[in-house]
């Protein structure tokens, strides 16, 4: 692993994750280049922001599930090599139901050049301390679907306030929303803002 870079559950104990595209269970249906192992890996900085996040989600009886943290460019050259393969129906329902994949980047949900892989943005959710389950957020991680936006309608009141506490949260502790996307942050001051690094997650 890169110096300035580590496991974030190393630096953030107690914290929730699941790395879904270490998995099969994301939009591409299968692991995605890149994520050997089902951890999420971040900055330095990245794992001291989240710190000070889950201890303010606490205050509100709220833990913080990860879901992705930084991502090697070949996974996103992995996202873009999918998106040109016909199209077989198996997550387009759950994932993309009104748009085509080509449409992922051109809508701004996929990008060529992610975020995520400079290791300081993060995809998470909060959970309800006591009973360990999801907070209800009106779609699920990468629906991509305006029903994800900042401020979208069609979704309830107590969806539309669990994006509110986890936005506050986040804010709060120097991150920066992505409007397309309610689960998306990114630290305000991070480190490599213009470097995009491919090591893998092993």
């Amino acid at each position: 692993m890169k110096d300035d870079f580590a496991f974030v559950d190393e630096l953030v104990p107690g914290i929730r994750w699941d790395a879904k595209y270490a998995t099969w269970d994301n939009f591409t249906g299968k692991p995605v280049d890149g994520y050997v192992a089902n951890r999420i890996v971040g900055t330095k900085a990245l794992c001291a922001a989240l710190a000070r996040a889950q201890e303010e989600a606490e205050t509100l009886g709220f833990g913080l599930l990860l879901w992705d943290g930084y991502r090697p460019q070949r996974a996103v050259d992995c996202f873009m090599r999918w998106a040109e393969q016909p199209e077989d129906g198996r997550k387009k329902l759950r994932h993309y139901p009104n748009i085509g994949r080509p449409e992922m980047f051109e809508k701004g949900y996929v990008a060529t050049k992610s975020g995520h892989s400079r290791g300081s943005t993060v995809d998470l959710t909060l959970y309800n301390l006591a009973t360990g389950e999801l907070a209800s957020m009106g779609g699920d991680h990468d629906l991509m679907d305006p029903i994800s936006h900042h401020g979208a309608s069609g979704i309830t009141p107590i969806e539309a306030k669990n994006r509110e506490y986890l936005c506050s949260i986040m804010e709060g502790c120097g991150f920066a929303r992505y409007d397309y996307e309610w689960w998306h942050y990114t630290l305000k001051n991070e480190p490599y803002p213009d470097t995009y690094f491919d090591f893998p997650i092993v």
